[in-house]
């Protein structure tokens, strides 16, 4: 099989997540083998149950919420960047076993910006000379992306924000924000 390409939505609008669920989808349903990390989300979410239905989709991601980042301790802050280490050092180790098609990086780029996962080990999973015997489609997301992360995207997509219900005042709602 050809290598995959890595794709980034970005930007300040909403659907972010929402596009690489649905390329999740759209892998398994062709019976591709879909991994799918979630960085900085520990809640419950609505797509988490959905995808877990789905044949071919693995998620990984934090059992425990630890909220925002602007309200965690230090000792949260160290926690969560082991998780987050955690997650890449599964998905390079499947991806030098070759046991993933597609690999969603779903709010990569906040614990990147905010030096809660190990940069050095990202870029290992997102290099395509890293003697890799195959490569996966990977799908990064999050806003604020650092510029290498741009350079190494073969598609970047930026979600635009013109108008948003909690400039009213409307909170997230379930099933639809989360």
């Amino acid at each position: 099989m050809e290598k995959g390409l890595i794709h980034l939505y970005t930007g300040e609008g909403k659907g972010k997540t929402t596009a690489a669920v649905g390329l999740a989808v759209r892998a398994a349903g062709a019976g591709k083998r879909v991994l799918f990390l979630q960085f900085m989300k520990g809640r419950d979410t609505g797509e988490l149950h959905a995808l877990d239905k789905l044949p071919g989709i693995e998620i990984l991601r934090s059992e425990k919420d630890f909220g925002f980042y602007f309200q965690m301790t230090e000792e949260q802050k160290k926690e969560l960047t082991r998780i987050h280490n955690g997650l890449l050092e599964r998905a390079l180790e499947r991806t030098m076993a070759g046991e993933a098609d597609v690999i969603v990086l779903d709010e990569v780029t906040y614990p990147l910006n905010w030096k809660l996962l190990d940069e050095a080990l990202l870029k290992r999973l997102l290099s395509r000379t890293d003697n890799k015997p195959y490569f996966p489609e990977i799908i990064c997301t999050g806003r604020d992306p650092q510029e290498w992360l741009l350079d190494c995207a073969d598609y970047v997509t930026r979600m635009e924000c013109v108008r948003h219900p909690f400039d009213r005042g409307i909170g997230a709602r379930e099933g639809i924000e989360y």
